[in-house]
């Protein structure tokens, strides 16, 4: 099916994913709260930390309930970014209990999965201090939630590479084998945005020092991707790329080699495992 081409704000993707996530949970009513809690009646909860990390998550929490019941107010305690320990009293939220008890579930699944990211980025970032490499994101989200899981990366200290296929130009494997080569790549991308009248960074994702050296050969790139490259050919091929482009490690990689890599000098570590196998953050959201 051809998609249209539109790129929709943040905002918009924020509310249409609220949106599907409460039509997906209520479908014609929350007959367990309407069944035993009076219209009027109100309530108070509290979102207590379970465990620690990096919290994240509570700008969301304020959207969902505001876009869910205009009426509810939130006093905050602990902001996004802050670490926090077992106990941790992030918030507390009054309203209709009606309101707090339908909106419950949706703000601890968003919560619990940004604060997860966000402190598993807080120990990858932490581990590169006093390097000059910071870590990246990748497009291996969750469905629908990719704004609310790179916000996460962010907040837990991380770089957010490309939102999707629309904001930057990355030539993967697959793309110069379909195109016949770098070279050809390369070119038939200037030639895009130029007619399209675009101004995009260009990456590219080289496999081996023969595809690093076309590269460098030809040129006309922001950043190369040095795609599971050992450390050893890590660091010969940030040596030939000598401060040309930035370059970019991806593959291979895990927590205990990621110092190992950046003292090889490279700009950027991709780790797709900040947003695609974190472990959330255990938290409750209980009436007061």
């Amino acid at each position: 099916m051809a998609m249209r081409n539109e790129i929709k704000t943040p905002d918009e993707l924020i509310d249409e994913l609220i949106s599907l996530a409460f039509a997906e949970d209520l479908g014609d009513g929350d007959h367990t709260t309407l069944c035993c809690i009076p219209p009027g009646e109100t309530g108070k909860s509290r979102l207590i930390v379970k465990e620690d990390g990096v919290l994240a998550g509570v700008d969301m929490a304020g959207r969902i309930f505001r876009y869910f019941d205009p009426s509810m107010r939130m006093d905050v305690f602990i902001r996004d970014g802050a670490e926090v320990k077992k106990g941790d009293i992030a918030f507390t939220v009054e309203g209709k209990t009606r309101s707090l008890l339908q909106t419950e579930r949706l703000v601890l699944n968003v919560m619990q999965r940004m604060s997860g990211i966000a402190t598993a980025t807080r120990r990858y970032a932490k581990a590169l201090e006093g390097t000059k490499t910071r870590v990246l994101d990748t497009r291996k989200t969750t469905p629908g939630m990719r704004i609310m899981e790179k916000e996460a990366v962010r907040i837990g200290g991380g770089v957010n590479h490309r939102i999707g296929l629309f904001d930057m130009i990355l030539l993967k494997d697959n793309h110069v084998d379909f195109a016949g080569g770098i070279e050809h790549a390369i070119a038939r991308a200037h030639d895009y945005l130029a007619k399209k009248g675009k101004r995009l960074k260009i990456e590219i994702e080289v496999r081996n020092f023969d595809e690093l050296d076309k590269v460098l050969r030809v040129g006309g790139v922001d950043r190369i991707l040095l795609d599971n490259f050992n450390m050893d050919d890590t660091r010969e091929a940030v040596r030939r790329i000598a401060g040309r482009y930035e370059t970019e490690s991806s593959g291979g990689i895990t927590f205990d080699t990621l110092r190992d890599y950046a003292a090889c000098g490279v700009d950027y570590i991709s780790v797709g495992a900040l947003t695609h196998s974190v472990k959330s953050l255990d938290m409750s959201l209980k009436a007061v």
